[in-house]
């Protein structure tokens, strides 16, 4: 009687995107007691596992890459030759340092942290009229976010005001000058199309083959 084997009682998958095959070949490669065979064995594997994987060869050194993974699902214990500096478990065991987010908030969530950024290194420019057209250029962009989050119409001496206060009273907008029309886009109801096998069915039916023209009965 053949007895079942299931996933459950078998070793767990270190990359699964290899394979089980992939696993036990190295697991069988680690085994071996002569080191050349174990060196051929590994450079087999690894070209198996490159045809396995070819997305890999888009990236760079991915037959760096591929000698890593080789290591790391042997748990380290494969002792080859590597054309690559062997990983080792430390590697990538320690944990990443923890990424610092911003803690400071933001006056007008509408606008994000980007427009805040965007003031900010405007204010720092010499005055030219390069710096007067980013400010307008800023100025049309808080609009456009504006309206997108509100839904509604805003005069344009409210994102003046805006400006005003974001940049510390150090960017203004000439009192001429008029702001961009920002318009949202009405949600559109798409209209739903008969499949083309159906209309083809449909014009048959109807007289003439549906050219529109008259149809006269006997």
């Amino acid at each position: 009687m053949i007895e079942m084997e299931y996933n459950s009682g078998r070793n767990k998958l270190i990359i699964p995107e290899y394979g089980r095959n992939i696993q036990k070949l190295i697991e069988y490669a680690v085994s071996l007691e002569d080191r050349e065979e174990r060196n051929k064995i590994a450079v087999a594997i690894v070209n198996v596992m490159g045809q396995l994987n070819p997305q890999l060869r888009d990236i760079t050194d991915f037959k760096h890459k591929l000698w890593d993974h080789l290591f790391i699902i042997s748990d380290f214990k494969l002792d080859v030759d590597s054309p690559y500096e062997k990983p080792t478990a430390l590697t990538y065991k320690v944990k990443p340092r923890g990424i610092a987010y911003p803690t400071s908030d933001i006056r007008f969530r509408h606008y994000g942290r980007i427009i805040e950024q965007m003031i900010k290194e405007v204010m720092d420019l010499e005055e030219t009229p390069e710096r007067e057209q980013m400010t307008v250029n800023i100025a049309n962009f808080m609009k456009m976010l504006y309206v997108t989050w509100n839904k509604d119409s805003v005069a344009d001496e409210v994102i003046f005001e805006h400006l005003r206060i974001l940049s510390g009273g150090k960017l203004k907008v000439k009192e001429d000058v008029k702001l961009q029309q920002a318009i949202e886009q009405p949600n559109r109801i798409p209209v739903k199309k008969a499949p083309i096998r159906q209309q083809q069915r449909t014009k048959a039916r109807m007289p003439n083959g549906g050219n529109g023209k008259n149809y006269r009965k006997g």
